[in-house]
């Protein structure tokens, strides 16, 4: 008996995410949550789900509007609103007018639903986390973000592919930004529990070239086809089963973190955490001394941004 909102739920990841959250057999109520103005087509696409369910079985209340009140007693607020990025753009580029969104909508939902998961997704999201920590009142371990998640399934596929062996062999992870200073464990990369470098198909196997493939995925996607979709809305949807299954996974997602990697800390930032319903919470670990320096420039460029919109909301007004 569980309920999820979804802010932002006509857009295109907003519409993703919530129809492939439907399906997590233990959701009974979704809320299809946006701004003003777009009552009509949250409307049109509550009625287009009743029929995907109905064709499939599925009983679920689904409500829309715009409203906050409609968000009350949700065990998890996933908001997915803010300006898309387009051909070009960083996502650094974005921060500032999301900011000022996702600032606002921190508030609702600490005034609405004060008990829930607050799930970020709008980029850049490990900056918007931020905020959305800030602004919400909320405990670290109930803000989070997508993060390098969705990063970290595009190198598993890409490392699955040369190795020729299904992904479910490939255990890796990606931390830091979601972005160009994203950092590949490849101390903590493995097939079948076996080091890549222990394989015969290493000595062909090109790391870096497969990582810059990882950060222009949405670029390439976007050029082509307007926008990332599936790919987002998937991996946001298995983070909400995550969480909501109590399934304690350890997952790449956007957090809080103090220490735990090598006493490096203070910002929110793409690292592995334990997911279950109480939230989120980083696990400590080692790495490399090259992934450590990595690391470590990655997280001083966020949280050099992150003081940066901090200011800008404040200058603001928020």
């Amino acid at each position: 008996m569980l309920k999820v909102t979804v802010i932002g739920a006509s857009g295109k990841v907003g519409q993703s995410a919530a129809y492939a959250i439907s399906r997590i057999p233990s959701i009974t109520e979704l809320v299809l949550f946006g701004r003003e103005g777009n009552e009509e087509s949250l409307e049109g696409l509550k009625w287009d789900f009743a029929d995907a369910f109905a064709a499939v079985g599925r009983r679920i209340k689904v409500v829309s509007g715009v409203d906050p009140s409609l968000m009350q007693d949700s065990d998890m607020v996933i908001v997915t609103s803010g300006a898309p990025r387009h051909t070009g753009q960083d996502r650094i580029d974005l921060a500032k007018g999301n900011a000022k969104i996702i600032a606002n909508y921190a508030k609702m939902v600490a005034r609405y639903a004060p008990d829930t998961v607050f799930f970020i997704v709008t980029n850049p999201v490990d900056i918007m986390t931020a905020v959305a920590l800030k602004y919400s009142g909320f405990p670290p371990s109930r803000v989070f973000g997508l993060g390098t998640h969705l990063d970290s399934m595009r190198l598993k596929s890409f490392i699955a592919q040369h190795f020729k062996v299904h992904v479910s062999e490939v255990h890796t992870r990606i931390i830091g930004e979601h972005g160009d200073t994203m950092v590949p464990l490849w101390s903590a990369t493995t097939i079948g529990g076996i080091q890549l470098k222990n394989l015969p198909e290493f000595r062909t196997f090109t790391g870096e070239e497969m990582i810059d493939w990882v950060k222009a995925a949405g670029h390439y996607i976007i050029e082509r086809s307007g926008a990332t979709i599936y790919g987002p809305g998937e991996a946001i949807a298995t983070l909400a089963r995550t969480v909501l299954g109590n399934e304690n996974r350890i997952l790449s997602v956007t957090a809080y973190i103090r220490c735990e990697v090598h006493d490096i800390g203070d910002v929110c930032i793409g690292v592995p955490a334990m997911l279950n319903r109480k939230g989120v919470f980083p696990i400590p670990i080692r790495i490399s001394p090259e992934e450590v320096d990595d690391f470590q420039a990655s997280v001083e460029k966020i949280r050099r941004v992150t003081d940066e919109v901090f200011d800008y909301l404040e200058d603001e007004g928020f």
